[in-house]
């Protein structure tokens, strides 16, 4: 559609360029025969020419303007129209200098010539001044307004293109979050098996050989698996917050410690949890997690000291998460990237859920995501 809107504008503009010219050239024609009391060949010819040469882009610079100038030298008023239209794209190309010196050059040249349509002949220096002048500040004034114009459209051009480069990181950022997460998780799994495996194998005289065959085999595999899992996704372990060769360990925090962190920073928290988080999948826990997170520091941003209200349902057979706060006043003294939501929409959309953020009534604002627990997934626990 943009493009399509430029292509109409400037054949609108080409249109209304012609039409400019052609009354400049009917003028010449007009005051050829008002000077002269008849029509002059020559002058219309000139005016023609002219008009023409102002007409073709590749001819405008420098074409243009030289021919018009002398045309205008010798013809006077007839052509004082032409020389006009010159001067103003000259003026919009931001070539001022040139233009007042053409202008200098065809008045001054007129001057000198005794011809009935000389500038200088019944006519007043202001009225003959008046049209350069007009046609020079025009020009200087709609190129600066064009040039103007351009710069704000590749400004936000840019602007669009940053915005969706950041979100596209803050997308990638959490992904690599995931990966680190479910990395560290699932090294703890790993090196629970192959703990548990190697206590069972020094017992070896008690147990018939297949199963301490079968048993070795497990160990030996958890292992290699657990090296494996290391050598892909402990890349993705920032390396300024790991010290270097610290043990993996789960990074499975629960909502209420978050939220008793928070309640030590002053603020308002009224925590609701349903069901038993040992029964939901640890992706939606650490999705939980992370959405409290970033719902609790945006609360904290945008509505300082406003009390916030969470509830969390971990199904079955959905885990859902709700975060409510009203109005508050907002910080000025936090800067952020304005991204955070972008990641987890981007989680909760890779676990198969729904993101939903927005004003909820009288000012309040909500955060809710709604994720659906795998399908033959087991639960053992009650809701309490």
């Amino acid at each position: 559609m943009g493009r399509v809107s430029s292509r109409e504008g400037l054949r609108w503009a080409a249109c209304g360029r012609g039409a400019v010219v052609a009354l400049c050239v009917l003028a010449a024609a007009l005051n050829g025969m008002a000077f002269e009391g008849r029509y002059l060949a020559p002058v219309i010819i000139t005016a023609l020419v002219c008009g023409t040469v102002l007409l073709v882009p590749r001819l405008r610079w420098p074409v243009a303007p030289l021919l018009v100038t002398v045309a205008t030298a010798w013809w006077g008023w007839p052509l004082l129209p032409m020389l006009a239209v010159a001067l103003f794209d000259l003026a919009v190309d931001r070539r001022a200098r040139i233009a007042v010196g053409c202008a200098v050059a065809a008045l001054g040249a007129n001057l000198l010539s005794y011809r009935a349509t000389s500038l200088w002949t019944g006519q007043s220096y202001a009225s003959t001044l008046l049209m350069p002048v007009l046609a020079v500040l025009v020009g200087l004034w709609l190129g600066s307004r064009r040039r103007l114009v351009q710069a704000l459209a590749a400004d936000v051009e840019h602007l669009g293109v940053e915005a969706r480069l950041r979100e596209e990181a803050a997308r990638i950022a959490e992904r690599s979050r995931i990966a680190a997460e479910m990395h560290d998780v699932l090294a703890h799994r790993l090196s629970l098996i192959a703990l548990h495996t190697g206590v069972l194998t020094t017992r070896s005289d008690t147990l018939p050989a297949t199963v301490t065959e079968r048993l070795a085999l497990l160990r030996a595999t958890s292992v290699e698996a657990l090296t494996d899992l290391r050598d892909v996704l402990g890349v993705l372990r920032d390396p300024d917050t790991t010290p270097a060769g610290a043990a993996l360990t789960p990074m499975m925090r629960e909502v209420g410690e978050l939220a008793d962190e928070a309640r030590a920073a002053g603020q308002h928290i009224k925590l609701t949890v349903e069901g038993r988080p040992e029964g939901a999948p640890t992706t939606h826990r650490l999705a939980v997690y992370r959405i409290v997170q970033e719902a609790l520091t945006n609360a904290r941003k945008h509505a300082d000291g406003a009390p916030v209200t969470v509830r969390i349902d971990y199904g079955p057979p959905t885990t859902l998460i709700e975060v409510t706060n009203p109005p508050g006043t907002p910080r000025t003294d936090t800067v952020g990237s304005g991204y955070g939501l972008v990641g987890l929409r981007e989680r909760v959309t890779a676990l198969g859920g729904h993101l939903q953020s927005g004003p909820a009534g009288a000012g309040a604002w909500r955060l809710a995501a709604r994720i659906p627990h795998p399908a033959g997934l087991e639960q053992n626990g009650t809701r309490t």
